[in-house]
C-alpha cells in the first residue's frame, strides 16, 4: 500500500516482553486511529516471531487502523541473540548491555532507511528498561516521548528515589515506612521491590532508573493510566515532568476495528465456550502473568487451596522457565478431582475473559497491565503479587481503591501461602461479607475508566493534544 506523504510518522521502540509489547501496541493502534499518523512498531526478531506464530498480523507493509487514514506497520531488528534461545534474554544483567548495543545501531539504520524513503520520523517513543532510545533520539534531534506502563504511583517512587528527594529503606534501615507526596504512607514491602535494599534484582533498578536520569530528554509522559484513579498524584508529578495519562489502553472503542493486530506473543487457548456454560459470577481467573513463576510447593498449595474452596477457575498456568525460574507443576489428579469445574489452560484471551459474565474474580501478580483490566472490566481481585511495582499495586487494589484482598505481601515475606490461606481468600472474594462492597466499588472504577477513553474524555483529550503536539513539531522541524 502507497504511504501518503502527508503522514506523521511515529517510530515505537518496546523492550522485548509481553507486559511491555502489549501497552505499547495498543498505543500505537491508538494514535494511528486519530488519523493521518504512520506508526512503525518496533522489538526484536525473537518478538516479532512470537507475534506471528500467535496468529499476530504484522506485516512490514502498513495496515489501516481506524477510519480516518492512520496506518501502523512492523520493523523488527536483530538482538544478537540466537532466534530461539530465551534463556540467553532471560539472564536480564547480560542481555540488557547486549540489546542497548545492537539496539542503537539498528533503531539508527531503520530512521535513516525511513528518511531516505521520504517519511521521515517525527517522534520516538519507548517504555521501560532501554532508556537508550531517548539517548539516541536527542542524539539524532527527534523529539522524544516515552509511554510509562506503570502506576503513576509507581512513576513518583522511581522519581523520588532516583533524587534522593526522601528517605527510603536502606541497608542500615531496612524496614522504614515511605511517605511520599500525595501518596498513603507505603510499609517497606510496599514500594516497588526493586528500590529495596533486599533485591535479588538490582540490574531492574538500574534500567528502569536510566529511565529517570534522562527524563529531561522526552517532551511529554504519556502514562497508561487516567485521571480519575491518580488525579491529585497526577497533577502534582506533573509539575515536574509533562505528563499525559493515556489509559486504560486496552478497552479504548477505537481500536475495536484492528483487533487482529495484538500484542500476544503466545496464542491464546480457546476457553470462552468453556465460560458460556458457567454460571454469571461463578468462576475464579488465576493468572500470574507472562514473567512470576511460582516454585513447585507453593503450586501444590495454591491447587489444593483452590480446590478445598469449591470455586469454579480459569487457570492460567505456563510450563516455560522465565527469568524468575521454572514454574512448578499442577499436583498428580488435580484436573480429575476438579472435574467440570475447573479448566487449565497455557494462555488465556485475558480481555475476554475478565469481561466475561461468568468471572466473578481475578486471583492475580497485581502487574499493571492486568491492574489496569481488572479496574476497566469491574472484576475484584485476590492480590498474589511477588515483586516490582506489583506490591505497590497490590497496596492501592487492597487498601486505597478497595476492590481486593491480599493474600500475600509479595517474595519478600519468603514464605509458601499456604493451601488454608488461600481457600479462605478465594472464599471471602467471591461470597464473603467483603465480596459485595468490592464488586460495588470496581464497578465504579469501570465506569470512570470507559469514561476516560470515550469521545472528549480525559485520556481522549489526552492523546489528541499528544497527537497535535506531534504534528506541530513536525512541521516546524520540516520548515
Amino acid at each position: 500500500m502507497a504511504i501518503k506523504l502527508d503522514l506523521v510518522h511515529v517510530l515505537l521502540v518496546t523492550f522485548p516482553a509481553q507486559g511491555h509489547v502489549n501497552p505499547l501496541l495498543r498505543l500505537g493502534k491508538l494514535l494511528a486511529s486519530k488519523g493521518n499518523v504512520l506508526v512503525t512498531f518496533s522489538s526484536t526478531k525473537s518478538i516479532g516471531n512470537k507475534m506471528k506464530k500467535a496468529g499476530c498480523a504484522v506485516s512490514s507493509d502498513p495496515t489501516p487502523v481506524g477510519n480516518r487514514g492512520g496506518m501502523i506497520r512492523f520493523e523488527f531488528f536483530d538482538d544478537g541473540c540466537s532466534e530461539d534461545k530465551d534463556d540467553e534474554r532471560n539472564d536480564l544483567d547480560t542481555y540488557l548491555p547486549k540489546l542497548e548495543a545492537y539496539g542503537k545501531k539498528a533503531i539508527t539504520r531503520i530512521i535513516n532507511q525511513h528518511a531516505e524513503n521520504g517519511w521521515p520520523v517525527s517522534c520516538l517513543i519507548n517504555n521501560p528498561f532501554i532508556p537508550w532510545v531517548s539517548d539516541l533520539a536527542q542524539e539524532l534531534n527527534i523529539p522524544c516521548a516515552m509511554l510509562w506502563v506503570q502506576s503513576c504511583a509507581c512513576f513518583s517512587s522511581y522519581y523520588h528515589y532516583q533524587k534522593s528527594l526522601v528517605p527510603f529503606p536502606s541497608e542500615e534501615k531496612p524496614d522504614i515506612d515511605v511517605q511520599l507526596p500525595n501518596m498513603p504512607v507505603l510499609k517497606s514491602d510496599e514500594i516497588p521491590s526493586f528500590l529495596h535494599p533486599s533485591t535479588p534484582y538490582p540490574f531492574l533498578r538500574r534500567a528502569i532508573l536510566g529511565q529517570f536520569k534522562n527524563l529531561s530528554n522526552n517532551f511529554c509522559v504519556l502514562m497508561e493510566t487516567f485521571e480519575e484513579l491518580e488525579g491529585d498524584l497526577i497533577k502534582y508529578m506533573s509539575q515536574i515532568c509533562p505528563i499525559r495519562a493515556a489509559g486504560p489502553l486496552f478497552n479504548n472503542p477505537l481500536l475495536e476495528t484492528s483487533s487482529n493486530i495484538s500484542g500476544d506473543l503466545i496464542k491464546a487457548d480457546d476457553c470462552l465456550e468453556w465460560l458460556d456454560s458457567k454460571q454469571p459470577s461463578s468462576v475464579v481467573y488465576i493468572s500470574f502473568g507472562s514473567v512470576v513463576s511460582l516454585s513447585q510447593e507453593q503450586v501444590t498449595e495454591m491447587a489444593y487451596g483452590v480446590l478445598n474452596s469449591g470455586v469454579s477457575f480459569l487457570w492460567v498456568i505456563r510450563n516455560n522457565v522465565t527469568s524468575t525460574g521454572a514454574s512448578g507443576k499442577l499436583p498428580e489428579g488435580f484436573l480429575e478431582e476438579a472435574g467440570e469445574r475447573g479448566m487449565v489452560v497455557q494462555w488465556s484471551p485475558q480481555a475476554q475473559v475478565l469481561s466475561h459474565p461468568a468471572v466473578s474474580c481475578f486471583l492475580t501478580h497485581c502487574g499493571w497491565n492486568s491492574t489496569m483490566e481488572a479496574l476497566s472490566s469491574g472484576v475484584p481481585v485476590v492480590a498474589f503479587p511477588h515483586w516490582g511495582d506489583q506490591v505497590t499495586d497490590a497496596k492501592y487494589l487492597a487498601d486505597e481503591w478497595k476492590v481486593g484482598i491480599r493474600m500475600c505481601r509479595g517474595e519478600a515475606e519468603h514464605r509458601v501461602i499456604g493451601r488454608k490461606e488461600v481457600e479462605e481468600c478465594l472464599r471471602e472474594a467471591t461470597g464473603g461479607v467483603r465480596a459485595a462492597e468490592m464488586k460495588t466499588n470496581v464497578m465504579k472504577w469501570k465506569k470512570a475508566a470507559a469514561e476516560a477513553v470515550a469521545e472528549g474524555g480525559t485520556s481522549d483529550r489526552n492523546i489528541q493534544e499528544f497527537v497535535d503536539e506531534i504534528r506541530k513539531l513536525s512541521l516546524k522541524k520540516s520548515s
